[in-house]
């Protein structure tokens, strides 16, 4: 991952912000990004925030 800490390996992984991107003002975007390699899932994978 890039701009984000990533917990988790398998099954649900969470990722959070980064010292530099924990407090945007209002205006402000942030974003990151990953990439996954390996057998493709049999499961569509989703995304969330909180």
């Amino acid at each position: 991952t890039w701009s984000a800490t990533a917990s988790g390996s398998s099954g649900t992984v969470r990722f959070a912000n980064v010292d530099y991107n924990g407090q945007l003002a209002a205006g402000q975007v942030t974003e990151f990004g990953f990439q996954g390699n390996g057998t493709a899932p049999t499961q569509t994978p989703t995304c969330t925030a909180s």
